[in-house]
């Protein structure tokens, strides 16, 4: 499927593939019809974490040009990381070159900043924990001084920051943007908010989708934190109880209302860590469906559609998606996966 090259000026143009599992059907519509296949009483819970200046060019120690892009801030105020080779995001992450291999100690000089490696974790050497001589407000401001934000090489040109953000980003805890709420602008929400659909949010800390390194590919999603409001809990309670539906916003949603509710047996509210793996088999404890982008059929994105929809439906719609036009990636246009009888 074609990469969407450039963000929409208005998301809300995207087109939506509407999937209904129970009818064994799909059609086609636009983003900002979204309001019209939900139903007063549903409840969509976004993701807010803001995206973060990720991607930090420098040199080793020894002085070879490397990336830095970070995966998560870690409790005790160490961060998990990434690292890459000479060259940046215009060249494939496949095609990089791998970086050297470094060992605990080493220090590395990015974006104006230095970090110290404390743990190589498996299952790569490139994926490292690192400690920044810099803390608190003035670590986040060098940050947001030197960073950039993660993009791959099917972008059109060099990304801001806002490019990556939804409109109800919060906390920067997402390594690279929770896209699926890029179509929710303002009008469409308002829109929602008059056929009585409501909308509560979590933050979750949506990682990389994607190194270049077969290992480290292998393995994502790894384990990611989330933080789910007491109210978001009360509203999803409230919302099953009077059989109203929950639709999560993007894979990243799914994976803390599942995780938690797995973990605990039922949704506590609270930081937790989740490695949950969604896919064939697994029967969804909180959610009924979700907006999420078009995937293509073998990525780990499409195998966690299948705990919502059976793989022949999702495959057809797949390549009626490719057939028609549809486009992939973060900028690309998105799915609905909700029966409209359920």
């Amino acid at each position: 499927m074609n990469a969407a090259r450039w963000p929409r000026e208005r998301p809300d143009t995207a087109r939506l593939l509407h999937v209904e599992p129970r009818r064994e059907r799909f059609t086609d519509t636009i983003a900002s019809e979204l309001p019209q296949l939900l139903r007063e009483g549903d409840l969509l819970v976004m993701n807010d974490a803001a995206t973060l200046p990720g991607s930090l060019t420098g040199r080793t120690g020894a002085g070879a040009p490397i990336e830095l892009r970070l995966l998560s801030h870690e409790p005790d105020d160490t961060w998990t990381a990434v690292l890459f080779g000479a060259g940046d995001w215009r060249r494939r992450t496949e095609d990089r070159p791998p970086p050297p291999e470094l060992p605990v100690g080493a220090r590395l000089e990015v974006g104006g900043l230095t970090a110290r490696v404390v743990e190589v974790l498996p299952p790569s050497p490139r994926l490292l924990r690192v400690a920044f001589d810099l803390s608190g407000a003035a670590l986040w401001q060098a940050l947001y001084t030197a960073g950039r934000p993660v993009q791959y090489a099917y972008t059109a040109g060099p990304l801001a920051l806002w490019h990556v953000q939804t409109l109800y980003a919060a906390r920067p805890w997402a390594a690279e943007m929770p896209s699926a709420g890029l179509p929710l602008t303002a009008s469409v929400l308002l829109r929602m908010k008059a056929r009585g659909v409501r909308w509560a949010s979590l933050t979750h800390a949506a990682g990389l989708s994607s190194t270049g390194d077969a290992a480290l590919d292998a393995v994502l999603p790894r384990p990611e934190r989330s933080d789910i409001p007491e109210r978001t809990v009360a509203l999803v309670e409230e919302t099953r109880a009077k059989g109203g539906r929950v639709v999560a916003v993007g894979t990243t949603v799914v994976r803390a209302l599942e995780g938690r509710a797995t973990q605990h047996g039922a949704l506590v509210p609270g930081e937790a860590v989740t490695d949950l793996l969604l896919g064939p088999g697994y029967v969804p404890r909180v959610v009924h469906g979700l907006l999420t982008g078009v995937h293509d059929p073998g990525s780990s994105h499409h195998a966690l559609l299948q705990a919502f929809a059976p793989l022949p439906l999702l495959q057809r719609a797949a390549a009626h998606a490719e057939g028609a036009g549809y486009l992939g990636h973060e900028f690309g246009d998105t799915c609905l996966v909700l029966d409209s009888d359920s």
